[in-house]
């Protein structure tokens, strides 16, 4: 038996009808598609299926998210470890067919953790311009007792070719003061001083200390095992998009690139092989039509953790 929720608890489910509902939605693939055909649906297919399908030249930012090298279950699927070389033939397997879809200006984001992450490099090296890693504080985690507890993640950022899009001003963050420097005349010095306290936007480097993975009390969580944080994605959309482009997740889970996108203003593209979680993405759309907000992104910037 499911085992009851707290009264607080704000993770997003599926009734039976809200299931039967959002699965008439889905969309899968028996052959080559137009644009048109696939923007802004979510795809319930497996990726492998479907990789020589999608419009050539349609995609300004791809974003992955595989499973990472690790034993883990998602529903009633699940991922086995592979020797590190077969896991790089598998990466390899899958975003080299991707390439034909980019445009000759797009970025590419891929995710790993510290076991895949050269695995990841390596496989990137060979189709794109590696540009960063990006390394980002997961704070949940179980400790060690012989080892380092694991507390972080990677981001690898790729462009096809040396023509492509980054908005620093998207991205900059919101820090409070510590030395809050003055000029000759006592004002702000590269600070603002306002009711709400002394901040300054600073630009956004590689090490990412200020996400929140989802939990229970997160209007946004799900039960997906390895659910990215909107704010994470709203980082990388701002940075490496404009509105009205086209983004591809071709793992896309409980559909977080699919919502920031259209809390943004972006078109999406979403691949999921697993049914719930498609329906799931379904139903954050519906719920972002009603409420757009990303939580700690506000007034066009985002804040440090907790700061607001």
């Amino acid at each position: 038996m499911t085992k009851p929720r707290a009264p607080r608890n704000r993770t997003i489910t599926l009734s039976e009808a809200e299931r039967a509902r959002y699965a008439a939605r889905l969309l899968r693939l028996d052959g080559p598609v137009a644009l048109p055909d696939v923007l802004d649906r979510t795809i319930c297919q497996d990726v492998f299926e479907i990789l020589d399908w999608l419009p050539a030249r349609s995609v300004d930012l791809l974003f992955a998210d595989p499973p990472y090298n690790l034993a883990k279950s998602f529903n009633d699927r699940a991922f086995v470890p592979l020797p590190a070389d077969e896991y790089e033939a598998w990466l390899d397997a899958w975003l080299a067919r991707l390439v034909p879809a980019l445009k000759p200006t797009a970025s590419v984001y891929l995710c790993g953790d510290w076991r895949s992450s050269a695995a990841i490099q390596r496989a990137a090296e060979r189709l794109f311009t590696v540009r960063s890693r990006i390394t980002w504080e997961r704070e949940k985690g179980r400790g060690a007792r012989h080892n380092w507890k694991n507390a972080s993640e990677d981001i690898w950022f790729c462009t096809v070719s040396d023509d492509y899009h980054f908005d620093v001003d998207a991205v900059k963050l919101k820090r409070r003061v510590v030395a809050p420097y003055t000029d000759g005349a006592g004002r702000p010095k590269d600070w603002d001083d306002s009711a709400g306290g002394r901040f300054r936007l600073t630009h956004p480097s590689n090490l990412w200390t200020d996400l929140t993975v989802p939990f229970w009390s997160m209007p946004e969580n799900t039960d997906h095992p390895t659910q990215k944080p909107e704010k994470l994605l709203a980082k990388i959309l701002l940075a490496s998009s404009r509105p009205g482009d086209v983004v591809l997740d071709p793992f896309l889970g409980s559909g977080t690139t699919s919502v920031v996108a259209k809390k943004l203003g972006r078109h999406f593209v979403g691949v999921e092989i697993d049914a719930d979680y498609c329906c799931l993405a379904e139903k954050r759309l519906d719920l972002a039509a009603q409420n757009p907000r990303i939580q700690g992104y506000d007034d066009g910037v985002f804040w440090e953790r907790n700061a607001k």
